[in-house]
């Protein structure tokens, strides 16, 4: 598994279920950082734009530290979608970036409720298993499963729930239940409030890599993420995830920063 991908699970790993949000709702950009075994590992920039219409997700990563010096890279990833109920509804998937030099891109829609892959590079019949089409039902993309929580928590304070997200490549099935709230103490340069706790499990389930230990890789994978206000009168947005990693031990990732897009504040402030 990629840094990239140790980034977007962490909070792919919040994606869980999730009437209507207030219009007034107002989108909001946080940034994160990565760390494992004491290490910084990379910087996740995140806007969250999320009304009772629709939403639209943005992420963009890089590496950070000793670990750019032996896996250079950067990713910008972003969808729209619409609300059927409580459910998401992605429209258009865009990802793409670098990765040890080489150029990666996906585009995925939904015409007419299913995924469609419009673009796939490097090809993934040259890395991966195919995920066939009745595993691609019912599934959406990692960013709009982070909206649905997200959209979920800020309506009724729980995560309950599950979800099965696919990325064009792989497929995983995610579940979470609520674990109360929980109290973070000031700390220097870290967010302290309170938060929702929400313990969640992923599994790997199709798109294996080619020659990958398929039993190995279908190990439930654990961790857990909090939910809170990052300053007052913004919306709810992750502020602490953390979960295990097969080859970097626990990841943490924490907010740095976060307020209207344009204008970041320190999240230890």
């Amino acid at each position: 598994m990629t840094p990239h991908r140790h980034g977007r699970t962490a909070l792919l790993a919040l994606a869980l279920l999730g009437p209507a949000l207030p219009a007034a709702a107002q989108p909001v950009s946080a940034t994160y950082t990565v760390h494992a075994a004491g290490l910084t590992l990379m910087e996740l920039q995140a806007t969250l734009d999320i009304t009772d219409r629709g939403y639209a997700v943005e992420f963009r990563t890089r590496m950070r530290g000793l670990a750019s010096a032996f896996a250079s890279g950067q990713n910008l990833a972003r969808v729209e979608g619409v609300w059927e109920g409580d459910r998401a509804r992605p429209r258009r998937y865009v990802s793409e970036g670098v990765w040890r030099g080489e150029p990666r891109r996906t585009v995925v829609e939904w015409p007419d409720g299913s995924p469609v892959i419009r673009v796939m590079v490097p090809p993934n019949e040259e890395e991966r298993e195919p995920v066939s089409e009745a595993q691609q039902r019912n599934t959406v993309d990692s960013l709009s499963a982070l909206a649905q929580l997200v959209r979920q928590v800020r309506r009724d304070g729980t995560c309950n729930g599950g979800v099965r997200v696919y990325d064009g490549r792989r497929l995983t099935e995610m579940a979470a239940r609520t674990g109360g709230q929980e109290r973070f103490p000031p700390a220097r340069d870290e967010w302290s409030g309170t938060a929702l706790r929400c313990n969640f499990e992923g599994r790997y389930m199709a798109g294996y890599r080619k020659g990958e230990d398929v039993e190995a890789a279908r190990r439930p994978q654990t961790g857990t993420a909090w939910l809170g206000q990052p300053a007052p009168g913004l919306p709810v947005v992750p502020v602490r995830v953390e979960h295990a990693s097969r080859w970097l031990g626990t990841l943490t990732m924490r907010l740095a920063s976060a307020g209207p897009p344009g204008q970041l504040r320190s999240a230890s402030n």
